[in-house]
């Protein structure tokens, strides 16, 4: 009798186990799909807009490009605007040195960017980490505290910092340091300072984050077999912060390439950046195929060395293993 119960009783008590494994099945694939819909919706379809504009050819309309998508002529009248796609504004851009001085100038001006946001960011972010756990919150909120300002706001107020009789010179000329201002605003200094300033953030942050982790008994095992704080600090801590080190300058590098509002307000005129190329490609020539294949080779030279990076970051990863 008691076996007749137990074996009746056993479907039904893995019942809800089914019901559990087949939730939590449905819930991984939910958690897993969002994010690609989120990047297909957000991402793909506005970069296959955009891509599809750079194929297109400019015209005095609006919008100001041929062939515009329509089905009011069905799939025959689709093929027919498909085939008015070309490669020419790619072709254009190889002709104009232009757009590669843009390119060239943008990328070496956020790269030297970035090595100043490290060089000022990593002590920050070292001194934060080993700062007591108490005082911690605050210095956090103090990193951030910028943010809660118009970043427009604050591009602006560095104008009134860097311009000839502006708060600066005055203040080295009030200590008798110079004796006439300084021409610093309208200058790749500039530029440099207000990426600095405005991106310091992105790269304190994930160097906090990855120095707050680190075991520093380590360090003191170190110390205890007879190595120089320097020495300790190049082979232990450095290393161990180096994926904080990766993921902030792709933060900072990444959105400082394409920036405008910087090289615009604090860059004058006679800056080159392919943000401003852009910015008068698009509003002053009205010329969006041309500009839309600028975004998109920009896209590119973005994308592709992050991809090649974190294929080899995978790879070592598994050789280690």
């Amino acid at each position: 009798m008691s076996d007749t119960v137990l074996a009746a009783a056993r479907p039904v008590a893995s019942r809800p186990s089914v019901l559990s494994r087949t939730f939590q099945a449905m819930y991984g694939r939910l958690v897993i799909i969002i994010p690609y819909l989120w990047l297909l919706v957000f991402f793909l379809v506005p970069f296959a807009i955009v891509f599809k504009i750079s194929l297109s050819q400019t015209q005095i309309a609006m919008p100001p490009y041929a062939p515009v998508f329509s089905l009011t002529d069905g799939f025959g009248g689709l093929l027919d605007q498909l085939r008015q796609l070309s490669i020419d504004n790619y072709l254009w851009l190889t002709e104009d040195a232009l757009y590669f001085n843009a390119y060239v100038s943008s990328v070496v001006i956020a790269a030297v960017s970035t090595v100043l946001t490290l060089l000022v960011g990593y002590p920050v972010a070292y001194g934060m980490a080993r700062a007591p756990e108490s005082w911690r919150p605050t210095l956090l909120m103090l990193v951030i505290l910028p943010f809660w300002t118009s970043f427009l706001i604050r591009v602006y107020a560095w104008i009134g910092i860097l311009k000839p009789e502006g708060l600066l010179n005055q203040f080295l000329q009030g200590i008798g340091l110079i004796n006439e201002p300084l021409i610093i605003l309208n200058t790749n200094a500039a530029i440099f300072i207000g990426i600095v300033y405005s991106y310091l953030p992105f790269m304190v942050l994930p160097l906090y984050s990855a120095l707050e982790k680190m075991d520093y008994s380590l360090i003191e095992a170190a110390k205890d077999l007879g190595c120089p704080p320097i020495s300790a600090f190049w082979k232990i801590t450095f290393p161990l912060s180096f994926p904080g080190i990766v993921a902030g300058c792709l933060l900072v590098f990444i959105p400082a390439v394409g920036e405008f509002v910087i090289p615009d307000l604090l860059g004058g005129s006679q800056t080159l950046m392919i943000g401003k190329t852009l910015w008068n490609e698009f509003f002053a020539n009205r010329d969006w195929p041309v500009s839309s294949a600028v975004a998109v080779i920009l896209l590119l030279l973005l994308v592709v060395p992050i991809v090649i990076f974190q294929q080899s970051q995978a790879r070592a990863i598994e050789q280690d293993r």
